[in-house]
């Protein structure tokens, strides 16, 4: 099996399509040299002394479990299948298909949004199952004055509600709906409590009320699966919306949304578009590099994200069947945009970047090329004319106005 891992130490730390002495420059156009840039990376490019014997092979996305070799897409088919049981029974638990009936209620509407560019609607999505209701609240802006169904994108948000207020008189840029739709795309955002409240005490008094099976059962979905099967509830939704391209809709998540969104990519192949914005551990990042946030700390610090099994594995990391370039493969042949921030090596942008890397050869199998480069790119240097897109932004842990700069530009350039 291939080691990846160490490719690490002959990574080149160079812009895409520049020579080596070219520069990068941070969000406000100042220039970057390479030794400030390595300054804050170089710490996150060599393994922890106490985790080096602990790390182990990485399994190759187009090979069997039984050894056979994938060499189709029909092969691929097959292959994904067992992959995605796989995730299912060892890290984020089974994701529910059934329930009696779902309605999608207006509860409030504004035809004339954000000064008249935008047509705003407040819907419940109610979720029945045996006489239990979930409410799913969604808000939702769509351009006002588009000649055809548009694009949208889906946020799960896992932050404050104020930053998705429906009234914008709380403008934040963690969801600039004004950028969206002046770019002429429909943009819509959920909260994740509403599913599962991100807390160990009361995760369950969502989705799972729907499906109490799930609560023991050592492979049973826990908060970041059932973010993100309420993702497909909004997208139930968005396809009875006639103003809706219901080909050409994204989900987007930032950090622990960021893990929900590659989940509900990977399960929901209706997802057009997939946004994981420094999403780290069990997310876009590889579990066995052991940088920043690892398998043990993330069960530990959270261990109502991830199904019971998922914790077996904190000190064999090694012995996962999965790793997640696996997961991002998933989503082939549907366009990917995976982004980290230069401050927030917690989240291992290299781990994420070489995660993406490997699923290039998922990717091959439907002759999509891509466009990164061998090296991960300097800091506003993003990679948008690829099937498998990435940036590194210079900053903090966030979610902001540069990162959805990028995915507009990134399905603009898909939607051709």
């Amino acid at each position: 099996m291939k080691r990846i891992i160490f490719l690490i130490g002959f990574f080149c730390w160079g812009p895409q399509g520049q020579g080596q002495n070219a520069l990068g420059r941070d969000a406000s156009g100042r220039e970057l040299s390479k030794t400030a840039i390595w300054k804050e990376i170089a710490p996150f490019f060599t393994v922890p002394a106490e985790y080096r014997q602990q790390l182990g092979s990485y399994r190759p996305p187009l090979k069997f479990y039984d050894g056979r070799v994938v060499k189709t897409p029909e092969d691929w088919k097959l292959r994904r299948k067992e992959i995605l049981y796989l995730f299912s029974k060892n890290v984020y638990g089974q994701m529910p298909k059934s329930y009696d009936s779902i309605n999608f209620v207006l509860v409030n509407a504004d035809y004339t949004a954000m000064s008249g560019r935008a047509h705003m609607k407040q819907v419940r999505i109610e979720v029945w199952k045996k006489g239990e209701m979930l409410p799913i609240n969604v808000v939702l802006f769509l351009p006002a004055r588009a000649p055809k169904p548009v694009a949208a994108f889906i946020l799960i948000n896992n932050r404050g509600t104020e930053n998705t207020d429906v009234t914008r008189k709380t403008r934040s840029t963690f969801w600039p709906a004004e950028l969206v739709i002046d770019s002429g795309y429909a943009v819509a955002a959920f909260h994740v409590n509403d599913a599962a409240p991100d807390n160990p005490e009361h995760y369950q008094d969502g989705v799972l009320q729907l499906y109490p099976e799930q609560i023991k059962a050592a492979d049973g979905m826990k908060a970041v699966g059932a973010w993100a099967w309420a993702a497909s509830r909004v997208m139930d939704y968005l396809l009875t919306d006639t103003q809706i391209d219901p080909k050409q809709v994204a989900v987007v998540g930032h950090s622990r949304g960021g893990k929900a969104a590659l989940w509900a990519g990977a399960q929901d192949q209706r997802f057009k578009y997939v946004f994981s914005n420094c999403s780290g551990n069990t997310g876009a990042a590889l579990s066995r590099r052991m940088f920043g946030e690892t398998v043990k700390k993330i069960n530990t610090s959270f261990p109502h994200w991830f199904n019971d099994n998922y914790k077996k594995f904190n000190d064999s990391v090694n012995k996962l069947p999965v790793d997640q370039h696996m997961l991002i493969g998933l989503i082939a042949p549907r366009p990917v945009y995976i982004t980290n921030a230069t401050k927030d090596l917690w989240a291992d942008p290299v781990g994420s970047f070489l995660a993406l890397k490997e699923a290039e050869k998922v990717y091959s199998l439907y002759s999509l090329k891509s466009g990164l480069g061998h090296t991960l790119p300097l800091p506003e240097n993003p990679v948008i004319e690829s099937t498998l897109g990435y940036h590194l932004r210079t900053g903090e842990h966030d979610l902001n106005i540069y990162d959805w700069t990028q995915f507009v530009k990134f399905v603009k350039y898909h939607a051709k």
